[in-house]
């Protein structure tokens, strides 16, 4: 049989698209992207367009419903509306580890676990103690993420020189503090609580698990109803983008159909001769149908929702919410060297602490599994990439942060990713290239 014909028809289009779909599978080019818009958004900020700049991103738009209006500026639809779709990925991505990854052995997912609590706990205690009682103090949520794409960024550029193990740890620690973050973003920085759009919430949560029960798998409906859920805790006074998080919980991580049925239902199609007709109310049209709806449902919907959803997520989204909340202008008055400091410190010098501490205690206590090729020296190194704050940490601060010290808080978090980030990729590449002139 000729080879050709297993495969689907060339066209045209195929010129731009194929190399687009390989530049968006490159995990480093989603670090890229956001650092050149983190740079576009500090540029504009400090030249004559920055109040043009600045004050585009606080531009109302919105809608009513009834009596009901929803305005917003454009940055709050960005922070609360489309970032609910990111935290709804990093639900998602941390289900698919726990039920289907390597974290499935509750000790293994343990570790990283651990080593999130004190990447969370460390740095916000170090910056509770360094702010004392100046302002700004409320703040110390800021201070407890990483930036998952500027991480995983650093690593694939070092490609294959770090065991896959220390990308896995890292990338589990990411997902397990940033919905730490978004937990403490809903407890610590949420409004005036509204029982009855929160009675909404449970009703609408409901009616997504009854509607899974019940076997409904259309993805529009499904995402019809989390909008729905979004507005309701949108007007709850419980931050918003907790929805993702929730819904990704939700999404079902096994796939409907299984490989012995996808394989029966695709006999029946293959048993067809060629030439077969495959219009009208016919059986062949039936079995080809159902083969396609077979096809599609063979992948569980947390695989096919992260395949679909994160290229948006890391090339729309992101960039979007760096342009909007990464400009700071430089030479503006009011700047509080103390926060800047205190932020700085508590990523820089707090945040691998913590991680190193919590993580030797939950080896050594036997409550979670260290990967046996993940040395002591590499899970440190590593460690200091966790610095990098930059978009939840960014998030959390808008919420946080009064204007008069929002500035200030930006340049600190901005400072420590840099350091972050050049002190754990200089880190990784000494201990490797060490490493290999030993094995040599």
């Amino acid at each position: 049989m000729n080879s050709n014909l297993a495969q689907l028809p060339k066209e045209p289009a195929d010129l731009f698209t194929r190399p687009l779909t390989r530049f968006l599978r490159i995990e480093a080019m989603a670090g890229a992207i956001l650092l050149v818009c983190t740079i576009v958004a500090l540029v504009l900020s400090n030249t004559a367009w920055s109040t043009q700049f600045l004050g585009f991103w606080e531009t109302k738009a919105g809608f009513s419903v009834g009596g009901m209006e929803f305005v917003r500026s454009l940055k709050h639809w960005i922070n609360d509306g489309l970032m609910t779709l990111f935290f709804f990925v990093v639900a998602l991505e941390l289900k698919r580890e726990l039920v289907l990854g390597e974290l499935r052995d509750p000790r293994r997912a343990a570790f990283p676990l651990a080593a999130a609590l004190g990447g969370m706990v460390v740095p916000a205690g170090l910056f509770l103690l360094l702010v004392g009682d100046e302002p700004g103090a409320s703040g110390w949520g800021t201070v407890m993420s990483t930036d998952t794409a500027f991480v995983i960024g650093c690593l694939a550029i070092l490609g294959a020189r770090l065991p896959h193990s220390l990308r896995l740890f890292l990338l589990s620690l990411a997902i397990f503090d940033d919905v730490g973050a978004i937990l403490v973003v809903a407890i610590a920085y949420g409004g005036t609580l509204n029982w009855i759009a929160l009675a909404l919430v449970a009703l609408g949560l409901a009616i997504v698990a009854g509607m899974a029960r019940l076997g409904f798998r259309s993805i529009p409906v499904y995402f019809a109803m989390g909008g729905l859920i979004w507005l309701a805790l949108d007007a709850s006074g419980v931050h918003a983008t907790l929805s993702g998080v929730i819904l990704g919980l939700m999404t079902p991580a096994r796939s409907w159909v299984s490989d012995s049925r996808l394989h029966a239902i695709f006999d029946r199609v293959v048993a067809y001769p060629p030439g077969a007709r495959w219009g009208g109310n016919t059986s062949a049209r039936q079995d080809l149908r159902r083969a396609g709806i077979a096809a599609r449902e063979a992948l569980s919907p947390i695989e096919r929702l992260e395949v679909s959803l994160h290229p948006w997520v890391a090339f729309t989204i992101m960039p979007l919410f760096a342009l909007a909340n990464a400009g700071v202008p430089i030479g503006a008055t009011g700047f509080v060297p103390a926060l800047a400091t205190s932020i700085f410190v508590a990523f820089v010098i707090g945040k691998p602490i913590g991680i190193v501490l919590f993580s030797f205690i939950a080896a050594r206590m036997r409550l979670g599994i260290r990967p046996s090729d993940l040395p002591w020296s590499l899970l440190a190194a590593g460690s200091l990439l966790t610095g990098i704050g930059f978009t939840m940490a960014l998030f959390i601060a808008e919420l946080a942060f009064d204007p008069g010290l929002l500035n200030s808080a930006k340049l600190g978090i901005l400072a420590a990713s840099v350091v972050s980030a050049a002190m754990g990729f200089l880190a990784l590449v000494w201990l490797t290239s060490r490493g290999s002139q030993n094995a040599g």
